[in-house]
């Protein structure tokens, strides 16, 4: 099945979207992690805290942080969960090199770990991890059902998949602010940053396409999860999905 924002691309149609967005953080990476938290006013941080903090009651021995950008969810990961491993895997070298530096400048190279990895067709053996999350980048996949299957073949039987996902809120007055902020304010400051104006117009359209609440709830059904649940955060601009094997 094909989902809406699976053809959402950031540059055109014709290219494969897995190639566009590889280009698209490889050239925001310099200034990703600035502009992100600007973004978010900083609230990115709280959310990931508050997804994090989920999974203290489940094994978490060894992670694989799935789209890990630039690696803030792995460090975040590392300092609340106190994993023996985390695994951090991106198709983007450049925003992995950053994160290497950052792993590097907190002296957690012997625990995190960064692969060049399409979490479509993984190499790691079944069973392999007690944890996997993602932070802010299902909706970058080019293949959502064969991306979720892979996470379930690569997690231990009774293991937990945890993503984080910008939503598209439905209630006023959020609603009506957010399309504010994502139409005027954002373009200004991607404008400030010069940063590529496609990727922060890519940004709210992919949001909007994305597939959310139980119809995302559904299709990580369909992909053999089970005990699915997720958890809104601030007026449903974010919402935390928690599916276990």
């Amino acid at each position: 099945m094909n989902y809406k924002v699976e053809s959402v691309n950031p540059y055109d149609s014709e290219r494969p979207k897995k190639e566009q967005v590889t280009h698209m953080f490889n050239m925001l990476a310099p200034t990703y992690d600035r502009l992100n938290g600007v973004l978010s006013l900083g609230i990115d941080n709280y959310w990931r805290r508050e997804a994090l903090g989920v999974l203290k009651k489940y094994p978490h021995s060894h992670i694989l942080d799935i789209a890990t950008g630039t690696g803030d969810f792995a460090v975040l990961a590392n300092r609340i969960l106190s994993p023996e491993k985390i695994t951090a895997v991106d198709i983007s070298d450049g925003m992995m090199a950053v994160g290497r530096e950052k792993v590097k400048a907190k002296g957690y190279e012997n625990i995190i770990s960064f692969e060049n990895q399409d979490c479509a067709n993984m190499t790691f053996p079944d069973d392999t991890f007690d944890t996997a999350i993602s932070s802010f980048g299902v909706r970058n996949f080019e293949d959502i059902d064969k991306s979720f299957s892979e996470v379930l073949r690569v997690l231990k039987p009774g293991g937990v998949f945890m993503f984080i996902e910008l939503t598209t809120p439905e209630k006023t007055p959020m609603k009506e602010l957010y399309k504010f902020y994502t139409d005027n304010v954002m373009p200004v400051l991607s404008g400030i940053f010069a940063t590529e104006q496609k990727a922060y117009e890519y940004l709210p359209n992919s949001i909007g396409a994305f597939p959310q609440g139980r119809e995302m709830m559904l299709i990580l059904k369909k992909n053999g999860f089970r005990n699915i649940r997720l958890r809104r955060l601030t007026q449903e601009i974010t919402t935390v999905y928690i599916a276990e094997k």
